[in-house]
């Protein structure tokens, strides 16, 4: 790094004769500095090293800020919103010069700079006067041990940030690699399951990376839903030997927020979304027809978990605020497609009326009208942790009502009680709740009593519940011009809800 920062500042001195291969200190500033360049539908375009008003920000597994990119057409020449931020960066195109120079810069100069991705630096925290902007280097979702050993192997430092240093660890990352443990057989309960503890976390973490792995090079989604819902349900049994009293049976299971859990849940959502659109394509029969509908539930339910996880351990720490936001819009997607599904209508429930979920405007909090094309003012943004909090009190009030229908013979599942209030994982480790769990496949049956216009309909109001609060807090994250939080976002919504019969 020293030699790359010689080459910038024009140092002369440095030659082959210092034997520093002017190679490597290129790579050396790279790999230092380089951020992967996604594009809006979040498509990795390569990678790019910015100047030193965003390179030099530093990492903290508690970010005040967060970072997106802006890629612009050829030909572009508007830079939107905020354009004479400083923070907005755009690569030279020109061939007279390579050097990396900011947006101010080249909206002020001659040398015609038309097109790159800029990278937009937002405060997701109130930032004091005088304090460091930091950004995250990593992904937040995991636990303390994994963060460091990423940031030391990618960039050769050790982070010591207020959440890393933190004695004992704080709630999220205590959650995140929470495993639950019980012994099976009561006549020895003074057995030491700790000293187990890191054995089975490793063989459980092991055995679903190995599962999600198959499922991403050989794209068996059946298989990969039958492992990872066995992993989670059943856990992992050891067999000990008791110097007296014979065996014990012991048991560990990935607590609901641990965060390999939290990778299944995701993995699930999507192999269940294939499992359904590969069904779907099957339209001779009604029972195919039916099973990809069961699929489309399951996956809205795993989506919905997911969400409201995040969701909790974002309470905790507000910097997760970019994964709650991804994870309730994916929610909400995921929900209004279940609603939109033709099996609906076959089984003689359309919506009764359009218009009670196309002028839909919730009574009980701050939902803005969908139907209207004016986005959140600034007064509602600047209120936006009480939207927050109202929009949370209803969707846990509407939830209960359609949460048992979702789940519906996913044997994991079934033992979640409520994907938003957790108060049950209080009773979650007794040995009962063990026992409980089958290993017969699961059993999708319809009845009728199940699937009313009402529910329809209901699940239409918690899926927009869900994308509003998504929009909501990517809107913090990003601001308006974004994927996520710009009028036509909500014009191409209401588009899809006017198809609905």
């Amino acid at each position: 790094m020293a030699a790359a920062r010689k080459l910038r500042n024009g140092d002369s001195a440095l030659d082959r004769s210092d034997g520093i291969l002017l190679e490597e200190a290129v790579l050396s500033l790279v790999l230092t500095n380089a951020v992967e360049v996604q594009d809006e539908a979040g498509r990795s375009l390569g990678i790019a090293v910015y100047d030193p008003n965003f390179s030099w920000i530093n990492h903290s597994c508690s970010p005040n800020a967060c970072y997106r990119f802006s890629v612009l057409p050829p030909n572009a020449t508007s830079f939107g919103e905020d354009s004479c931020s400083s923070l907005r960066i755009v690569p030279s195109v020109s061939e007279e010069d390579s050097r990396v120079c900011s947006c101010s810069d080249c909206m002020k100069g001659p040398k015609g700079y038309q097109y790159g991705p800029k990278i937009i630096v937002r405060s997701i925290k109130r930032i004091k006067k005088g304090e460091e902007v930091c950004v995250s280097y990593t992904d937040l979702l995991q636990p303390k041990a994994t963060r460091q050993s990423d940031l030391w192997l990618k960039y050769q430092f050790t982070c010591s940030c207020r959440r890393c240093t933190m004695s004992p660890s704080t709630y999220v990352d205590h959650a995140l690699e929470e495993i639950l443990a019980s012994n099976l057989n009561s006549s020895c309960p003074s057995f030491d399951l700790d000293h187990y503890r890191d054995e089975a976390n490793k063989k459980l973490s092991d055995y679903v990376d190995e599962t999600i792995t198959e499922f991403l090079s050989v794209g068996d989604p059946e298989s990969c839903c039958m492992k990872l819902e066995n992993v989670l349900s059943l856990g992992l049994h050891i067999e000990q030997l008791e110097s007296g009293d014979g065996k014990s049976l012991l048991n560990f299971k990935f607590h609901p927020f641990h965060h390999i859990a939290l990778g299944a849940y995701t993995t699930l959502a999507s192999a269940y979304r294939i499992r359904s659109s590969d069904l779907a394509l099957d339209s001779r029969t009604d029972q195919s027809q039916f099973k990809a509908f069961d699929m489309s539930r399951i996956s809205a339910a795993y989506s919905l978990l997911l969400a409201g996880a995040t969701h909790h351990l974002f309470c905790s720490e507000s910097s997760l605020i970019v994964s709650a936001a991804n994870f309730w819009k994916q929610a909400g997607d995921s929900l209004l497609t279940l609603a939109r599904n033709c099996v609906w209508n076959s089984l003689g429930l359309p919506i009764s009326e359009q218009s009670t979920v196309l002028n839909y405007k919730c009574s009980k909090c701050s939902l803005p009208d969908l139907s209207g094309a004016e986005f959140l003012s600034e007064a509602e943004r600047a209120n936006v942790k009480n939207i927050s909090s109202d929009f949370l009190t209803c969707v846990s009030n509407m939830v209960p009502e359609i949460w048992r229908v979702l789940i519906k013979g996913c044997r994991y599942l079934e033992k979640i009680e409520d994907p938003f209030d957790f108060r049950w994982l209080a009773h979650a480790n007794r040995n009962e709740e063990y026992a409980g769990f089958i290993i017969e496949s699961s059993n999708f049956e319809h009845h009728a009593e199940w699937y009313t216009d009402e529910r329809r309909i209901l699940i239409y109001k918690v899926g927009i519940h869900c994308l509003m609060h998504g929009v909501i807090l990517a809107q913090i994250c990003y601001g308006q011009n974004s994927q996520f939080t710009t009028p036509e976002s909500w014009r191409t919504l209401c588009k899809l809800i006017h198809e609905t019969n």
